[in-house]
């Protein structure tokens, strides 16, 4: 009888430890890649020229992210355009230097916009 109840302790034990690492997975997955890029873009007034689905000032984020997808060097490539500004790329109207963005805050809007694809 010791041994069930040992089993089903253990398989109680399992089962909350999957529960949470699974919680936790998710957790870190949509702060990566969900409202947390969304909520980041809004706090540097990314979105004072860009919307995520239509073009404004600046192109759609998703085709931004369309533009890219698929290519290796996309994240850095992205970072650096946001970090530094760019021109003739999407239009006559420059985007300017993010210079109030550290390198970690652009690598996430970066890894963001090329979730929205």
């Amino acid at each position: 009888m010791k041994l069930k109840s040992q089993a089903k302790n253990q398989t109680a034990t399992l089962a909350a430890t999957l529960a949470l690492a699974l919680a936790l997975a998710t957790a870190s997955a949509h702060a990566q890649s969900g409202p947390g890029g969304l909520a980041l873009a809004q706090q540097q007034n990314c979105m004072s020229c860009h919307s995520v689905t239509r073009s404004f000032m600046g192109p759609a984020l998703r085709a931004v992210a369309s533009k890219y997808a698929g290519k290796p060097d996309a994240q850095t490539y992205l970072t650096h355009k946001i970090l530094e500004g760019s021109s003739g790329v999407w239009g006559t109207v420059p985007m300017p230097a993010n210079t109030q963005l550290s390198p970690a805050q652009a690598a996430t809007l970066a890894s963001w916009i090329l979730t929205l694809k």
